[in-house]
């Protein structure tokens, strides 16, 4: 096998790879806010909710949780009909990268519900009990005592797991959305060089994420220093 090194160029970048790049962060960054605020509905649901909306709940998370993400984005693509997109910007040319913001959030919420309902479940009981006898409401409790301290117990889980998340969005080739990993992909099959070009996609999606790790690490580092 021989490396056609001619094949990496800027221009190879700004011409195939940018827009996917693009769509791949914008994608992380809606399905991290969008799951983590519907995980932490669900979580909420599942620790304190009434029991009819707590099974459906926790079935729901189970559910998502124990299916590969690559099934949750086929069945979202293939069972949303196709007039919910035709009444969005951009309609059916953009239907798999609506499907993909949709299908995201809908799966991730399900990680983001445990991480954040064992973040709120970290925080002493003493200091909930505390709340209340201040005359706080359940709500109030919440928002101003428990979630506050929960987020920062959670905050370098929450952060690896938008890491994954970013990995993951690799896997909405399989309906034909351009993310960067399809960039790469145009790029090799337009010039002849697959081996070339997937090559530089691997370098690509290790610095990023190795970078992203170093950063939580560190975080995670200085987290501990300051307990």
């Amino acid at each position: 096998m021989t490396i056609d090194w001619s094949f990496y160029s800027w221009e190879l970048i700004r011409s195939f790879v940018l827009s996917g790049f693009r769509f791949s962060i914008q994608l992380t960054v809606v399905a991290t806010l969008g799951g983590v605020l519907l995980g932490t509905l669900l979580a909420l649901v599942r620790l304190s909710g009434p029991r009819f909306l707590a099974i459906p709940a926790t079935f729901y998370v189970n559910g998502m949780r124990s299916i590969p993400g690559v099934m949750v984005i086929l069945w979202f693509f293939l069972l949303v009909p196709s007039g919910f997109y035709a009444h969005l910007p951009g309609g059916m040319d953009q239907r798999a990268e609506y499907s993909a913001y949709i299908t995201f959030i809908a799966f991730e919420s399900a990680y983001f519900s445990e991480i954040t309902r064992a973040g709120i479940q970290s925080i002493s009981r003493s200091q909930v009990n505390a709340g209340l006898a201040l005359g706080m409401t359940y709500g109030q409790n919440m928002r101003l005592v428990v979630l506050p301290q929960a987020l920062r117990n959670m905050l370098p889980v929450l952060l690896t797991q938008t890491i994954i998340l970013f990995q993951d969005t690799s896997l909405v080739y399989a309906i034909g959305a351009y993310d960067m990993l399809k960039g790469f992909e145009t790029a090799g099959r337009n010039y002849g060089r697959p081996i070339e070009a997937y090559l530089l996609a691997a370098v690509a999606y290790f610095v990023i994420c190795f970078s992203l790790s170093k950063v939580v690490k560190r975080l995670n580092q200085r987290m501990a220093l300051i307990r």
